[in-house]
Order: C-alpha cells, then structure tokens, then sequence
C-alpha cells in the first residue's frame, strides 16, 4: 500500500510542476542610477535606461518634455505613459549592460526573456536649474505605473518611485 501512496504522490507532483512560465515578482530600479546614449537634449525623444545585473527598466520621453526650464523657477511638467512617454521592463538571460542599448551594431547576447510594456501611470519632471547657472536639472518621479503580463497579471509590487537625475544645458542666445 506504502509503495502505491508513494507512486500516486510522485505521479501527483510530476503533474503539478511549472510549467516554466516566468512570475515577475517585483520591480525595483529605486538604487540604480539612470544611463544614457547620448546626452539628454531638450528638442527631441530621450532614452533613459536602468540596469539592475539581468533586469532593464527603460524610459522613453516624450520630444521636448525636457525643455521647460525657467531661470529661476521650479518648474513640474507631466508626461502620461503610454501614450506620450513609454516604459518597459526587460529581463534578460544574463547580465546586460550599457554597451547592449548603446552598440551600434545589437548584440545577440544576452537574450531578452520577457518584456513588459507599461499601460498607465505618469512620468514628472521637476526642473530647476543648477547652482553653477549652467544645467537645468531634471529630476524625474513615475507614479502609478503599471504593468500588465502577457497573460494579463498585473504586477504591483514596484518600486521604481525615483527614476533619477538628468541635466540639459541652459541654452545661450
């Protein structure tokens, strides 16, 4: 009778494994500092990046969203995602780094294993200018963001509050 009970306990557990699907149980890029491509510019799309080892969380401004500095003056312009900034969560095969967003020519490894896009939250921006007189500065904070996975989880677990700093220069005339 033992040898049944544990044939049918066996045959019980093979059944009920994974079956492989990835769970996404939280988001957190709050202690990783933003990278960039190329200098952050006020006229165009900018594309920031956080990498945490074999996780990405990327952020895709909108034109422009960075060209409301005022000399003197805090300024705070939001940006709703989707439909004006993007971000999306990537997690890899192995560790990444700055070279796989910045190569001219894509890497083929590491592969990415699942991405999310974004379907709501905004994106703010607070700008002041620097001490020096030289920068604006671009302090940016999402807030209600929200992922759905392929199969229509939603993960909230996040912690992605403080995406971080970015400067501009103050334009001469």
């Amino acid at each position: 009778m033992r040898k049944l009970f544990f044939l049918i306990l066996c045959i019980g557990m093979f059944f009920s494994c994974s079956d492989g699907d990835l769970q996404i149980e939280t988001i957190d890029f709050d202690s990783v500092a933003p990278q960039f491509c190329t200098t952050p510019q006020t006229t165009t799309k900018n594309i920031l990046f956080k990498i945490n080892e074999n996780e990405a969380l990327i952020l895709e401004l909108q034109s422009g969203v960075l060209n409301r500095g005022v000399i003197g003056d805090t300024i705070v312009t939001e940006s709703t995602v989707p439909t004006q900034s993007q971000i999306t969560y990537r997690i890899f095969s192995d560790d990444v780094d700055k070279n796989y967003f910045c190569d001219d020519i894509p890497t083929t490894d590491p592969v990415v294993v699942d991405e999310v896009e974004a379907k709501d939250g905004s994106v703010f921006i607070e700008t002041i200018m620097d001490a020096d007189s030289t920068n604006f500065v671009h302090t940016i904070s999402l807030s209600g963001i929200s992922f759905v996975t392929g199969n229509g989880e939603r993960i909230t677990n996040l912690s992605i509050n403080e995406f971080g700093e970015v400067s501009t220069a103050i334009p001469t005339n």
